[in-house]
């Protein structure tokens, strides 16, 4: 059996596919991991703890000697990012200043379910894409992308809209894994290589464990809304990058529409920062699904739009 292959040719499926694994597990058996005692329940219960694992595999995975026209473009994008998904922040604490959509078709959206699902970039899908479309150095601007992953920018955007309060120790906390692994990684070339193993394992531990806290009920309440979130980070995160792009790092769009998509690791912020900050415990139930949802779809329509828009951009722009 090709379970790797399979895991690699679908949509985000290495965190998506243990996901759906542990939704039906919590639905339908609710309790059979904790029956079978503390080492077999922690696969459901340590996102935690997989989590700062797969952050010092991350920062192990960062070089140090990155030429320059690489940071420049991913810096770029990921500021581009960044900026993009605090306007979306501030949009939704003026639009829903309750915290969270409780009915209708936008059922658990929130500032915490957008800005999650707009503030981090599948690096390995624009990784493939640009190698395919754009350049050598557009490919390599994943290299700040990947620092994306995980909840701390999405923390910063949260906290300086005035949206969450949280502790400098937490910040600190959450970026110390991942400078263990870029030091260690920049000081042994051997050591890099190890380490970075630990990534791809992580996340389809990571996805079962996220998806043993999930109800099949939740994710059939909030689909529609997750279809709708999905579209939006696509339409409006790549208008964005791909204007920046093209005027600030003077390449032809191709990288920006490569980079509208959610990172897999995205989904996993909501039920972190909810750990740091208790009072959005409900709103990170929904925003999983919310997330979780717009990771499928950018995965699958991204690589699209990327192949139509190259076409494109090679006949108009220079």
């Amino acid at each position: 059996m090709k379970i790797k292959y399979f895991l690699e040719k679908t949509p985000g499926g290495m965190m998506l596919i243990p996901m759906l694994i542990g939704v039906i597990i919590h639905t339908f058996w609710p309790d059979i991991l904790a029956y079978f005692g503390p080492f077999t329940n922690a696969l459901g219960t340590g996102s935690t703890v997989i989590i700062a694992i797969w952050f010092v595999g991350i920062g192990a995975s960062i070089k140090l000697k990155a030429a320059p026209v690489v940071l420049k473009k991913s810096g770029v994008l990921l500021a581009t990012k960044m900026f993009a998904a605090y306007l979306a922040c501030l949009f939704m604490q003026k639009l829903v200043p309750q915290g969270m959509v409780s009915e209708g078709l936008f059922l658990g959206f929130s500032a915490l379910a957008v800005v999650a699902a707009m503030d981090m970039t599948n690096a390995g899908l624009y990784t493939a894409l640009t190698k395919q479309y754009g350049t050598t150095e557009e490919a390599g601007a994943s290299l700040l992308l990947m620092i994306e992953s995980g909840p701390l920018f999405t923390m910063v955007i949260l906290g300086t809209a005035g949206l969450a309060t949280f502790s400098i120790q937490n910040f600190v906390g959450l970026v110390l894994p991942f400078l263990l692994g870029f030091i260690l990684g920049n000081l042994d070339e051997e050591f890099r290589a190890f380490l970075t193993k630990l990534n791809e394992p992580m996340i389809i531990f990571l996805g079962f464990s996220l998806g043993s806290t999930i109800s099949l009920n939740s994710i059939l309440e909030a689909g529609i809304a997750g279809l709708i979130l999905a579209f939006s980070v696509i339409i409006y995160t790549g208008l964005f990058l791909v204007l920046a792009d093209i005027f600030l790092a003077k390449g032809n769009g191709i990288a920006g529409i490569a980079a509208s998509s959610t990172a897999g690791a995205a989904a996993a912020t909501p039920m972190l920062i909810a750990q740091l900050y208790p009072e959005l415990k409900e709103q990170a139930t929904y925003a999983t699904i919310l997330v979780s949802t717009c990771v499928v779809i950018t995965a699958f329509f991204v690589p699209i739009l990327t192949s139509y828009y190259a076409k494109w951009a090679r006949t108009h722009i220079n």
